[in-house]
């Protein structure tokens, strides 16, 4: 659906094509018949951006986690059935790796019904797992905590392992571009921490206008991850003490230059920034997985979660400092990323055949 999923798609196919190995990446939205994937695509956008109520009430529905019998996106995911496997067929493919829940749910209909002659590793790429990432046709799920692959082993009995989260390596080490944005910030606002607000690729968010404002205001230099959302940058753009970006290119850079994130979704921009070194903080998430994922994170001690504004003001102040506190968060988050998804997916897979 929005941008996460494809990053981490498209960091798994570098990572194989470095190794020498080949690796083909498909959107499952585009494997739908009938142009229901594009349709699909665009309902959820304009819920989230429009109507966050009507995705919460979708999200109680068919993906909150939990016992009892829920209607599930299977029946959706099996009319792209034909399609996966005419793929896996032609391309020869050893393993099909879902980064998407449809696309796990598609996979474990095709297993548990043995029409799809190769693995299926589920790479779990929310810090909360909901139902629709659970399917017990797969043959193994990786997740980004031990917390979460307790959870699916104990939702489906499906084996299930840690990873960490991807990212690409340029995240994890020193990164060239950030001395340009830190002499950009300190240029439009000497002395005040930069501190990134993450609206998504799309730009979604609630009351994004009024914590830019207070941030503003209780001297920080709010940097805003507007995404796709023009409108929303044109907005932002007239407040006074603030930087509204679009689509930025050098997120590495931007992220090392930072003070702190405040993030609403527990998405990919969360997970670059915990293996950029960088504090985050949960503040007005989005509804559904968003919120869910923004108090897991907290749970976990890899966040700060402030439930209003004292609250965000106060964490910032904590972790825009040097102390204690900021180390602690940043030692948290750095330790997720031990080991590497795509040799463990290969493992696998390889284990998987040679049982065959």
């Amino acid at each position: 659906m929005g941008a996460g999923h494809d990053t981490v798609a498209a960091e798994l196919a570098r990572r194989a094509r470095e190794r020498g190995d080949s690796a083909l990446v498909v959107d499952v939205l585009e494997l739908l018949p009938y142009g229901l994937g594009g349709a699909l695509r665009r309902f959820y956008r304009g819920s989230v951006r429009h109507f966050p109520w009507a995705y919460a009430v979708l999200y109680r529905l068919f993906l909150r986690p939990g016992p009892g019998r829920r209607p599930g996106g299977t029946p959706l995911a099996r009319l792209a059935g034909g399609r996966l496997l005419e793929l896996v067929a032609r391309t020869g493919a050893d393993v099909v790796v879902p980064v998407f829940h449809l696309g796990a749910q598609l996979t474990g209909h095709l297993r548990a019904r043995g029409l799809l002659p190769v693995p299926s590793v589920v790479l779990v790429i929310d810090f909360e797992i909901h139902r629709q990432w659970l399917h017990p046709g797969n043959d193994h799920c990786l997740c980004l905590t031990e917390d979460a692959a307790r959870a699916v082993r104990e939702g489906t009995g499906t084996a299930a392992g840690t990873c960490g989260p991807v990212v690409a390596p340029q995240f994890l080490a020193a990164a060239p571009g950030a001395a340009r944005w830190r002499e950009l910030f300190g240029r439009l606002a000497p002395g005040r921490p930069a501190v990134v607000l993450s609206a998504g690729a799309w730009g979604v968010g609630s009351q994004l206008e009024t914590t830019v404002r207070l941030l503003a205001g209780h001297g920080y230099l709010p940097v805003v991850l507007c995404g796709d959302n023009r409108r929303l940058r044109h907005r932002l753009a007239r407040t006074r003490g603030a930087l509204a970006l679009g689509w930025v290119r050098d997120m590495p850079g931007l992220l090392h230059a930072a003070d702190a994130l405040v993030d609403n979704a527990a998405g990919q921009t969360a997970v670059q920034a915990l293996a950029a070194g960088l504090p985050v903080v949960g503040h007005r998430p989005i509804p559904g997985h968003g919120a869910d994922g923004v108090r897991r994170m907290a749970r976990l001690g890899l966040s700060d979660f402030a439930g209003d504004e004292s609250a965000l003001l106060d964490a910032l102040g904590r972790l825009t400092a040097p102390g204690p506190r900021r180390r602690e968060r940043i030692a948290a988050g750095r330790a997720l990323f031990a080991d590497d998804a795509l040799a463990r997916v290969t493992d696998i897979a390889r284990t998987a055949r040679d049982r065959r």
